[in-house]
């Protein structure tokens, strides 16, 4: 965590480049499915649906309620639930079909969006200084603000500078703070990182990832991890269903570990909405894909329902390449080079995307091109 004048510019282009999210698309509509969901509000979609931007579309995001738009011009915009401020719009309604403008102050542009997940109820972003934002839910301390607020209904200036990449999910957010990883919220698994429980209402360090080269974070419901410019991933956390990928089943960490793997990884992606279902899927530097943890629904992709606590080797159904890769609560995607979409694991709340609500064991071809970016959260997942 830097002193604000210490700040640097960083260009859009730059911040799109660090996210593992594919070209700029022209075209201002993102498509989504899945379920939204607020308790007790929830919002289904069972097959992809199409919602028009006001603007070409550099990135997408989600959280569990609410999904965004980051247009190429620096605006946010935003529909699903907004009844604790996630919307941004300075009010409490809900607007799932018309997109609304996130209220960002006079001069700020933004560069980036969290885009492997969002905090329960929350957003996070990222502006062309440098600086992180946050708005919606801070019940848990995941903004990093220490007022005492509940909640904030449009975005306010996190205690943060030259961040360039940001995660979260449910109570706690990551943040790489020019090369030092930082985490606020919950923490009683040891999801911060910082050697021990205890929750952090402001910016605490992440044990060993200060001054480091980061090239991703990621986040689910009670786990994180970084992932390093030379191809070693860490991760940490909760570990009922193995998730932490070290072998053992049932031992949470407070601190950074090593996964095991035959090669560097170039790609992550972290899913898990509650206790009992975290995952990480993985890219090697060979193309090859592993993937650990929760498997109750089959989203580790290796067609069985059998928890995983060290990385296993996933395929893609035969002549397919995915390109990007993205989870959800308990529900994988694989997306090629052409764009085509492919879903896997839970579907009782039409995660998949194919109008059904059940499981899949196998992957589902679900939308058959031109997708360029993917982000998923919890039950829903937004495609552009």
């Amino acid at each position: 965590m830097k002193n604000r004048s210490h700040s640097t510019l960083v260009s859009l282009g730059a911040v799109i480049a660090l996210t593992p999210i594919g070209a700029v698309a022209q075209v201002p509509a993102v498509t989504y499915w899945g379920t939204m969901f607020a308790a007790p509000a929830h919002t289904t979609q069972k097959s992809p649906k199409s919602i028009d931007l006001p603007g070409p579309i550099a990135q997408v995001g989600t959280s569990n309620s609410t999904e965004y738009a980051l247009l190429t011009n620096g605006q946010v915009w935003a529909w699903g639930l907004g009844g604790a401020g996630q919307l941004g719009d300075g009010g409490t309604a809900n607007s799932v079909n018309v997109p609304v403008q996130v209220q960002f102050p006079t001069g700020v542009t933004i560069a980036a969006l969290a885009t492997d997940a969002m905090p329960y109820n929350a957003a996070l972003a990222i502006d062309t200084s440098g600086n992180a934002w946050g708005w919606g839910n801070d019940l848990t301390g995941a903004l990093c603000l220490g007022t005492g607020v509940s909640q904030y209904l449009t975005p306010v200036e996190l205690p943060l500078a030259d961040v360039t990449l940001v995660a979260g999910a449910s109570a706690h957010s990551l943040f790489d703070s020019d090369g030092s990883l930082y985490a606020c919220g919950s923490n009683p698994f040891g999801q911060l990182g910082t050697g021990k429980s205890g929750r952090a209402n402001t910016p605490v360090a992440v044990v060993g990832m200060q001054n480091q080269d980061i090239t991703a974070v990621v986040a689910s419901s009670v786990n994180s991890g970084v992932l390093l410019a030379n191809g070693d991933y860490y991760d940490w956390g909760y570990d009922a269903q193995g998730q932490l990928g070290d072998g053992i089943t049932g031992v949470s960490v407070n601190a950074p570990v090593e996964v095991s793997l035959p090669l560097p990884v170039t790609q992550v992606v972290a899913g898990g909405d509650n206790l009992g279902n975290a995952s990480t899927l993985v890219e090697l530097s060979d193309g090859s894909y592993r993937s650990w943890g929760d498997d109750k629904y089959g989203q580790l992709g290796d067609g069985k329902t059998t928890n995983e606590p060290s990385p296993i080797e996933f395929f893609p159904p035969t002549g397919v390449t995915y390109q990007l890769l993205a989870c959800g609560g308990a529900t994988s995607y694989g997306v090629t080079a052409a764009g085509a979409v492919y879903s896997w694991g839970e579907g009782n709340r039409g995660q998949i995307g194919n109008g059904a609500t059940k499981n899949e064991l196998e992957p589902v071809l679900v939308v058959s091109g031109g997708v360029t970016m993917i982000s998923s959260t919890a039950e829903d997942v937004a495609t552009v």
